[in-house]
């Protein structure tokens, strides 16, 4: 409760003082005013003329009522009796400038109006400057709670202390249009708007230095003390947003007086972030180019000698780890191409894959790790890119997790013909994500690991022998012990085929036009097709020469016609 009751004792005070101002304006100019003599050759006669004059005399009693009131407002009623005391005042303001440009009063009517607001707004200069100087001991003396309405108070003074000097450069410019001196008080605002924005400046670096600061105390405390640094940073973050529009406000009215303000500009973006027309200033545009080149060239001498040392140790750690790589490489290559493990060719590769790239990331994090990379976000956000990736990539990684288990269960290797994946032929190439086919006929293809997976595989060369089935038939007239010992002949006769296991030769089944004979020999895997394709062809040239038939499916019709033509005739 006691910020608030800070905050109430401020706005006494402010609204006290202001009463004084807005008092002392009413009155200078309404000594005057009604006194003054009337123009004996007035530049405009019509009835705008004359209404606009009504309207400052109503706008000034006005004030005077409001002014009365105040003095016995207290609470809600004297904060809304006061703004509207501002409010008046613009509108005053308004009508003097009217009139102004429309010559509807004479120049000494004038002359006393613009010289009251002149006088309204040094007085108003004098105090806010001084409110000012003693708010920010009282904020720099306040604990971080006590801050915030003293912040607001100070808000609200920075922003009246801009009004009043947008109000003094308009009354300049009045008393130009009225041919009255006024290089006295330009040079006295020039001053004093040069003073401003050197302070505003230093401010904004030092509460831009003290907000970096306060972003690196939170980050490294604990839980239990980042609400009070935070509350610090808020406040720090206030003052430092209320510092950035003032700064804004005064440089457009020095832009007006020609004052050269190109690098506050380029401060107030370097701040903000705001990309504004005054980018598109020459002057602008080269004082941020300068400022960047400046820091870049003080970083770099600052910071050159110790980041080339630290590349150099990056490249050095990198160029170990390629060896170390390479050399693993070959370690695991000689170890799991031994005979003893039995690997298949593609957890061969998996592993001398696996095994060189391991040591390449470790490497890489290694050497991240001495040039002062933090490691622990960079691995978060290995693990968030990999749910992504994950997401996104749902067919490939159904392909990978199938040639793991490819790679696991080895179904098949390279080199085997296989049927896989609705493909015939041999393997060529094995991978994580598909697998290779070369055809029969010469056809190169590759299948989706998850296709193969998910269907029938057969492996054709798995096993080292193989057995040749072959069906021979001859006709019923034919010699059939003949027969048999023509086909355990030429069986027996083939280089090719084992002598164990046993050839099988048999009377398989007696068909409707041949006598089927089963012939199985047992060969190696690689001689399969030359025995089944020298078998059959000696099979037919031996059973020429023998005399035996080799039957083809045909079928006997007997048509019997005697029993059915004499009844036929008699019939007839």
């Amino acid at each position: 409760m006691n910020w608030i009751k800070t905050l109430s004792h401020h706005r006494q005070r402010m609204n006290t003082v202001m009463l004084v101002l807005v008092t002392t304006l009413l009155f200078l100019p309404l000594a005057h005013a009604d006194q003054a003599p009337a123009p004996t050759e007035p530049n405009v006669t019509s009835s705008d003329t004359t209404s606009l004059a009504h309207q400052i005399a109503r706008t000034k009693q006005y004030i005077q009522t409001l002014v009365e009131s105040l003095k016995q407002a207290k609470g809600d009623d004297k904060d809304a009796i006061q703004l509207q005391l501002f409010t008046k005042n613009e509108e005053l303001r308004e009508l003097l400038a009217d009139a102004i440009n429309q010559q509807s009063l004479d120049n000494p009517q004038l002359i006393q109006l613009v010289t009251a607001q002149r006088r309204y707004t040094q007085d108003a200069y004098q105090y806010i400057t001084t409110r000012l100087n003693s708010l920010n001991e009282q904020i720099t003396q306040a604990s971080q709670e006590q801050r915030l309405p003293l912040i607001n108070e100070y808000a609200e003074l920075q922003h009246y202390l801009s009004t009043t000097f947008e109000a003094s450069w308009e009354n300049i410019r009045w008393l130009e249009q009225l041919d009255q001196p006024a290089r006295e008080a330009r040079n006295t605002l020039e001053q004093r708007l040069n003073q401003r924005l050197r302070l505003l400046s230093a401010s904004i670096d030092y509460l831009r230095q003290q907000y970096t600061v306060q972003e690196k105390q939170i980050k490294s405390s604990p839980d239990s003390e980042k609400p009070a640094l935070q509350l610090t940073q808020l406040n720090t973050q206030q003052r430092l947003t209320i510092a950035t529009d003032s700064l804004k406000r005064t440089y457009q009215i020095a832009d007006e007086l020609g004052i050269e303000t190109a690098e506050y500009k380029r401060q107030l973006f370097g701040v903000t972030g705001n990309i504004t027309q005054d980018i598109l200033d020459m002057d602008v545009a080269y004082s941020i180019l300068s400022h960047w080149s400046t820091n870049t060239l003080s970083w770099a001498e600052d910071n050159a000698p110790q980041l080339v040392f630290q590349l150099i140790i990056l490249v050095l750690i990198l160029l170990v780890a390629k060896l170390l790589a390479r050399l693993t490489r070959s370690v695991v290559k000689s170890t799991v191409a031994n005979k003893n493990f039995k690997f298949s060719q593609l957890m061969q590769d998996f592993f001398v894959s696996m095994s060189g790239k391991a040591v390449w990331m470790i490497g890489i994090l290694v050497g991240l790790s001495q040039i002062g990379v933090n490691l622990t976000p960079v691995l978060t956000g290995f693990g968030i890119a990999g749910v992504i990736i994950g997401f996104a990539l749902q067919d490939t990684l159904s392909n990978f997790a199938a040639g793991m288990m490819l790679l696991i269960y080895r179904p098949f290797d390279v080199g085997d013909f296989v049927y896989a994946g609705g493909v015939d032929g041999k393997v060529g190439n094995m991978s994580l994500v598909n697998t290779t086919i070369r055809t029969f006929d010469n056809q190169i293809i590759i299948v989706p690991n998850s296709k193969i997976w998910g269907d029938v595989i057969k492996n054709v060369t798995r096993e080292r022998i193989r057995r040749v089935d072959m069906v021979f038939g001859i006709g019923y007239k034919d010699d059939l012990l003949k027969a048999e010992a023509v086909l355990t002949e030429i069986v027996q006769s083939h280089p090719a085929v084992l002598r164990t296991p046993e050839p099988m030769i048999k009377v398989h089944v007696l068909n409707t036009s041949s006598v089927d004979f089963i012939v199985r020999p047992w060969v190696k895997t690689d001689d399969y097709w030359d025995v089944y394709w020298d078998v059959t062809k000696t099979v037919k040239l031996r059973f020429d020469e023998e005399g035996i038939s080799i039957p083809f499916p045909q079928q006997d019709v007997h048509l019997n016609w005697g029993s059915t033509a004499p009844e036929a005739r008699s019939n007839h």
